[in-house]
């Protein structure tokens, strides 16, 4: 279980970082002091830490040079008040995860930190795991077929070389373990490791979140912002899904590559940086560049070795390897003893295509062990569609939402709040789709989703949602 170290001298803050930050999977830590937080740090070495820079008996510089020094690694998110953000500036310049302004947005706070538990998990957890028993909680590479040996094959070629790389494959098969495996046996392991999911941020923040920005640069940069590239400098940064990239990105990381200078959003000034840069698609990005939708020259540049990862449908044979390791994952993480699957059930698990690759038998295997009553995963446990039963229907809401058409309806009605009504309908499309895949069970759904049982409640409450719930011959679904 990951832990967070939260350093405030305020117990009003530190009560409500407790509690915007608890759930499933989290241990919290907390320090009031400079003291009690380096003697934390030293005692029970926090995965990630959340630091107020002031404390009442010396600044959270204190606290930031020692704890680094005890654990060079460990992610750092500053927290500060208006007037001292030069000295969060400062420590994001001594290798800072991320700086936040007080009051905190407590769903920022999360989507940080999570980041941070995350960047920790790439560089401490091997991606590639030297025995059979290793931790079954870890993202870890698995396979025994000749189409993973080749993949570890190619990481075992590639990591001593210090050239960029790309990694190719269909979503869901894995690529950001390849990308983490690569980083921990190349000679930049012990720098910094930065992943950055360019599809996931919008067009108009990813040069600011690349490369930074100064104050003022537009229209709410109320501070100065050190981008991932300088974060990174000496390190490696991971470029997922880099084929979703805004041209204007495109031309400014290919001069990064070229030169490695680059200029923050808003700045004349050049800087200068040392970064191996690991890129990832699901796309076919010769093709794109052939159609004017991507660089070509930034293609070269990326492309210095290429690591393609097979979909699950041509490795069957580590089918089952993974599919008994995950259940030993869930059931450590549901607190379940079930012990393997029926025949009937594994038969289906090898016979279903897995259009989702790893990631969905990863979810169906949670979704079978929540369902699971007895000691064996039965077919009626496995969601529908691996049971060949279909689609599963959506009990809560129509999932066919245009968040384009929604947002420019929006705007062309006048209408204020939009980030938060088009949010509201894709919470509702999603839960709905998501709950209709696990019958209703919020159990399930909840892990599906990634978010805690409560959470998940308060959204459905928020939303005026009714869950139609299903129940099987054995008993309810959803305790």
């Amino acid at each position: 279980m990951p832990r967070l170290l939260l350093v405030d001298d305020e117990p009003n803050v530190l009560y409500t970082l407790e509690l915007g930050l608890a759930g499933d999977g989290l241990e919290l830590l907390t320090a009031r002091t400079v003291r009690d937080a380096i003697g934390l740090v030293r005692s029970a070495a926090p995965d990630a830490m959340v630091l107020d820079l002031r404390l009442p008996d010396g600044s959270g510089l204190d606290v930031f040079d020692a704890a680094r020094a005890i654990d060079p690694h460990l992610p750092v998110v500053v927290i500060t008040a208006h007037g001292t953000t030069d000295t969060a500036i400062e420590a994001m310049k001594r290798g800072a995860f991320e700086y936040l302004l007080k009051p905190v947005d407590l769903h920022q706070l999360q989507e940080v930190v999570g980041r941070a538990l995350a960047a920790r998990r790439m560089r401490a957890v091997p991606a590639v795991p030297d025995r059979d028993d290793a931790d079954p909680d870890a993202d870890v590479i698995v396979g025994r077929g000749p189409a993973m040996q080749e993949v570890f094959k190619a990481i075992g070629r590639i990591t001593a070389k210090d050239v960029n790389v790309l990694i190719t494959g269909e979503s869901g098969t894995g690529k950001e373990l390849v990308a983490r495996a690569v980083y921990q046996h190349s000679r930049r392991a012990d720098r910094p490791f930065l992943a950055i999911n360019c599809a996931a941020i919008p067009e108009a923040l990813l040069e600011s979140e690349l490369f930074g920005h100064e104050k003022g640069a537009f229209t709410g940069a109320d501070r100065q912002r050190v981008g991932r590239f300088e974060q990174a400098d000496g390190g490696t940064i991971f470029l997922d899904e880099v084929g979703d990239m805004a041209p204007a990105a495109q031309a400014k990381v290919l001069r990064l590559l070229q030169q490695q200078q680059f200029e923050r959003v808003g700045s004349g000034e050049t800087r200068t940086v040392d970064v191996r840069v690991i890129a990832a698609t699901n796309r076919n990005l010769e093709a794109m560049a052939a159609a004017g939708a991507f660089r070509e020259d930034l293609l070269y540049r990326l492309n210095g070795f290429t690591i393609h990862l097979p979909p699950l449908r041509d490795r069957r044979e580590d089918v089952p390897l993974l599919a008994e390791r995950f259940l030993r994952a869930a059931n450590r993480k549901l607190g379940k003893a079930v012990r393997g699957f029926a025949p009937e059930a594994l038969r289906l698990v090898e016979g279903y295509g897995w259009p989702g690759n790893v990631r969905e038998l990863q979810s169906a295997v949670r979704y079978a062990v929540v369902q699971a009553t007895g000691e064996a995963v039965t077919p009626d446990c496995l969601p529908r569609s691996v049971r060949g039963a279909g689609p599963e229907p959506a009990t809560v809401a129509d999932p066919g939402l245009d968040v384009t058409g929604l947002t420019r309806e929006l705007l062309a009605r006048g209408e204020e709040n939009v980030y938060e009504k088009v949010i509201r309908a894709v919470d509702r499309a999603v839960l709905g789709v998501v709950l209709g895949h696990a019958d209703g069970n919020q159990v399930a759904a909840s892990h599906l989703l990634g978010i805690s049982r409560t959470t998940l409640r308060a959204k459905l409450q928020a939303l005026k949602l009714v869950i139609e719930k299903h129940v099987r011959p054995d008993g309810p679904t959803d305790g």
